[in-house]
Formats: C-alpha cells, sequence, structure tokens
C-alpha cells in the first residue's frame, strides 16, 4: 500500500474508464482528479513550485501568489500548505464556492475580483491586482500559470508518457483548452512519437482562445478571454467548440451511468463526442482526458434550477428522457446526439444580465497581453 508524508506524493494517473456503452463509440477517458488536489492541475502546480524552488526564486520568505479561477489555486494551496508557503489566490466571482471554502481551509487567502478591467475584463483585473502585489512588496512570486513553461511540460513529462504507454495503438487524443499547458504538453510529446496522433482541442463557445468571437461563459475551467502565450497552434490538427449546454447534457449523460465528473470534463466529452460521430472509422483507439470530478460543480452544472435559469427548462429533456443505448446508436450511426434546442433564444438568466456580467459569467472585453516571464518577484 502506498504511504506518503506530503499530499503531492500521490496521484493517481492509471485510472480509465471505458466510454463505448455511454457515448456510443470507442472511447478511453482518464481520469485525472484522484489526487489530494482534486484535479489534473496539480502536476502543473507541482512542476511550477519545484522549478522555482531549484531557481531560488521561492524562498520560505516567499508568499506565492497566482491568478487562478479554481482547480490551479486548489492545488497551490495544497502545496503551500504542505511546504510551508503563504498563497493568495486571485479569483474572481466565477470561482466555485467550494473551491474558495477549499483553499480558505488549506490556509490560503482568496481575494476575489468584483469588477472587471477596461482590457481584459475580470482576467485582465485580477492579472493587475497580481502586479499590484508584485510592485508593493517583494516577497510576492508569480508563477504565472499562462506563459511559465512549466505549465506544459509537466504534462509532457507525464501525462502524455503515460497515455503513450497505455495506448501504443493510439489514434486520436481530445484535450480540453485553458492555459493550454496539458494540450501543449501532450501535443509536443504526441507529434515527436513513433506514430501520427490526431491532437483534438476541445473549447467553449465563447472562448477566444483560438481567435474565435468571446462570449459569455458561465463554467469556469476551459475557454479563455485572452490568447494563452503558451498556445502553439501548429501542434494543434483539429478543434471543437462546445456550447456550454451541451457540457451540462455530457456531464448529465455520465452521471446516468453513476460517472460524476466536472464541467471541464463534460465539454471535453461532448466535443469528442461530436468529433467521433463527423469522422466515422471501422478501428480507432481514441483518448480524452478528464481534468477534474464533479463535487465542486454540484452547486452549478448539478443543479436543475441553476440550469434552468442559465440555459432555459428544455437543456435536460434529452438526458432524461434517453437511454445510453439510445445515446449510443445515434452516435454509432455517425450522427449527433439529437439533443432539443431551447425555444427561447436567450435563456431567462442571460436576459436578465444584460452586458453587467454576473457571479457566473465571464465578461466580454478587449483581449489582454499577459507577458512571458516563468516566474517573478515584484
Amino acid at each position: 500500500m502506498p504511504i506518503i508524508t506530503a499530499p503531492h506524493e500521490f496521484n493517481e494517473a492509471e485510472l480509465y474508464v471505458d466510454l463505448r456503452s455511454i457515448v456510443g463509440d470507442s472511447l478511453f477517458l482518464k481520469c485525472e482528479g484522484f489526487n489530494f488536489a482534486g484535479s489534473i492541475k496539480l502536476k502543473a502546480a507541482t512542476e511550477m513550485v519545484e522549478a522555482a524552488e531549484r531557481d531560488g526564486i521561492l524562498t520560505p520568505s516567499s508568499i506565492l501568489i497566482e491568478s487562478s479561477s479554481g482547480n490551479l489555486g486548489v492545488a497551490l494551496s495544497m502545496l503551500a500548505a504542505s511546504k510551508g508557503y503563504k498563497f493568495v489566490c486571485v479569483t474572481d466571482s466565477r470561482c466555485n464556492p467550494s473551491s474558495r471554502l477549499l483553499m480558505e481551509a488549506l490556509g490560503s487567502e482568496v481575494h476575489i475580483i468584483e469588477e472587471p478591467a477596461d482590457i481584459g475584463g475580470l482576467l485582465g483585473a485580477r492579472i493587475n491586482y497580481v502586479q499590484a502585489c508584485l510592485e508593493a512588496d517583494d516577497r510576492y512570486v508569480w508563477l504565472n500559470q499562462y506563459s511559465n513553461p512549466g505549465n506544459w511540460r509537466a504534462h509532457h513529462r507525464t501525462t502524455a508518457p503515460s497515455i503513450a504507454s497505455q495506448f501504443p495503438e493510439l489514434d486520436v487524443l481530445f484535450v480540453g483548452a485553458g492555459t493550454t499547458g496539458t494540450l501543449m504538453g501532450c501535443a509536443r510529446y504526441f507529434k515527436q512519437w513513433h506514430r501520427p496522433v490526431k491532437i483534438v482541442a476541445i473549447d467553449s463557445v465563447g472562448s477566444s482562445t483560438f481567435g474565435t468571437k468571446p462570449g459569455r461563459r458561465m463554467i469556469p475551467g476551459l475557454g479563455t478571454s485572452v490568447r494563452p502565450p503558451l498556445l502553439d497552434e501548429s501542434y494543434v490538427d483539429d478543434v471543437v467548440h462546445v456550447e456550454e449546454a451541451d457540457t451540462i447534457r455530457a456531464c448529465h449523460l455520465l452521471a446516468r451511468s453513476g460517472f460524476v465528473f466536472g464541467g471541464s470534463t463534460g465539454t471535453v466529452v461532448s466535443g469528442a463526442m461530436d468529433w467521433l460521430a463527423r469522422h466515422p472509422a471501422a478501428r480507432r483507439t481514441a483518448v480524452a482526458l478528464a481534468p477534474d470530478l464533479g463535487e465542486r460543480y454540484l452547486n452549478t452544472v448539478y443543479r436543475s434550477n441553476w440550469i434552468q435559469d442559465c440555459y432555459g427548462e428544455e437543456v435536460l429533456d434529452c438526458v432524461a428522457n434517453m437511454t445510453r443505448a439510445e445515446a449510443g446508436r445515434q452516435r454509432s450511426n455517425g450522427s449527433s446526439v439529437d439533443w432539443p434546442v431551447s425555444s427561447s433564444d436567450q435563456p431567462p438568466m442571460l436576459a436578465a444580465l444584460g452586458d453587467a456580467g454576473s457571479e457566473a459569467c465571464i465578461d466580454v472585453q478587449p483581449p489582454l497581453s499577459i507577458g512571458s516571464g516563468s516566474a517573478g518577484h515584484g
């Protein structure tokens, strides 16, 4: 049995779920949420912190500070508690309440940004606050997940080789795009592998990561309002954009089979289902990455009144009426699952929000430059 002395020493990374009976196509889901931080972000957090320690940037008197919408903040909170650092997570009102409480339980300070910046919106305001702290006190150290190469190196060193060892006949890999650290680490690895692997990035509608028009996004995790500095599209073979309503449906379809995953995982699975249906193949090995589990989304993705307010009453009708076999038959026939379209062009919550934004929304603002440093003092 494993015996550990520090929480980051445990990370069960060799668990896969065969989704064929649920989605109707051959798809293996790599589960990355079985660690004390609860998500794939533990890998990047550990890599960036240990690199900063080796380089002498992070010392016992340092105060870690990072902008995060949730999962990385939790991972850094756990590491900071274990290693004896102070940590300030700069987030905004989109952060799940459970993530905030977990960070505070680990001894971290959580600073919540309420007002968007003129340039960059809420993310821009978060970055502005971090930079102000760096200028005011030289004890602050910003790892900068958005441009830190340790973000992608963690997955080049661990996640991708793990998949390669388990699936030597891998044909296609589906990876969600947030900061694009996971995407870039896996893509760089498999572009040098012994056989071609198609890398499909999964993004949210409303994200501007791949140059599409920015819009409101209600679910934290994947997608950005700013093009990530880590992204190199030459390593990406295809991109699928997923409507958030389809994210919700995929999460509930998985839950009906006993698997409660996070919103990011629902987006990845929905995008993979769509891509596989549009690219039928007699034999194919496909893997998708599940960044986290669903406990932190119980008040949103799995809460019926929140879903109805945000997306309309019809969003889950198809999931309630559709068996796994029916969903599978539609997928195996090469068509997408026949999710019904809401009769309303704009769900009631969005109509009520107008342009002011809300606790669940990311606002649309001009693009922001995040810089290129890997870690820095004030």
